[in-house]
């Protein structure tokens, strides 16, 4: 079974040889597709030569011209992803506040517990979120509580970021016709994998602030997404939604 683990970067110069590694020394063997849109700072090359210091067998990289977005990141990484055929797809990001070795629990979700899509979440059993400011912490999980009531799912962290499919999720969702780029990209595809038919589980990791580089965070991001939920939800109505075969 190949599994795929996908990172998108900009400017993670002081991260991205460590994260790989990390994936890299799991007992599971996980390939990694990086995603850069034209770091300044040498992300790419950092890359470029880990691969051809001999990781060209597991170690990826798509090179992007800018900063095109988060959710445009991920959909071509899913598109090169159903391309080369692998049986499970990870997002993750580079900057160790997704622990690797949760790669692991992510998986078992999805091969063993019948999960179609599995969630890394903070809030599932609480607030499980170290080194964020108290502010960025509310922020975020009632942000969270106000999407699951607007768009009625069953889903405590709807912006999470660390997420793992089954292939044929992303090749049953219409990904041309996923339209936010930023957070909200996460919220939206949660949500159409669940109106497609299906099973959205979520596994409780601990989510720890970066410590190397800088926070692409926003308070913009987060308009976005609290905004972009009530057009998913109208829109929702009259769109037919692909079905799980």
């Amino acid at each position: 079974m190949s599994r795929l683990v996908i990172i998108p970067t900009y400017n993670e110069k002081e991260n991205i040889e460590a994260i790989i590694k990390a994936v890299f020394a799991l007992p599971v063997a996980f390939h990694v597709l990086v995603i850069d849109d034209g770091s300044p700072d040498g992300t790419a090359a950092i890359v470029k030569k880990m691969i051809a210091g001999g990781e060209q067998e597991r170690l990826f990289i798509l090179e992007r011209s800018g900063k095109l977005g988060l959710g445009t990141a991920y959909i071509t990484g899913f598109k090169w992803a159903i391309e080369h055929k692998y049986d499970y797809i990870f997002e993750m990001d580079a900057d160790f506040s997704h622990n690797p070795n949760d790669l692991l629990k992510l998986y078992a979700s999805l091969s063993e517990d019948g999960a179609d899509v599995a969630i890394g979440s903070r809030y599932v059993t609480g607030v499980n979120v170290v080194n964020w400011p108290m502010g960025r912490v509310l922020m975020s999980y009632f942000a969270s509580k106000y999407v699951r009531t607007v768009l009625g799912i069953e889903v405590h962290d709807t912006t999470a970021g660390f997420v793992g499919y089954r292939r044929e999720v992303l090749e049953t969702i219409e990904l041309d016709k996923i339209r936010f780029k930023g957070y909200a990209f996460q919220i939206e595809m949660k949500f159409t994998a669940i109106k497609c038919g299906f099973v959205v589980k979520e596994v409780p990791i601990i989510f720890v602030n970066r410590v190397l580089g800088t926070s692409k965070m926003s308070g913009g991001i987060f308009s976005e997404a609290l905004l972009g939920v009530v057009r998913l939800k109208l829109s929702s109505w009259t769109r037919k939604y692909p079905r799980k075969s």
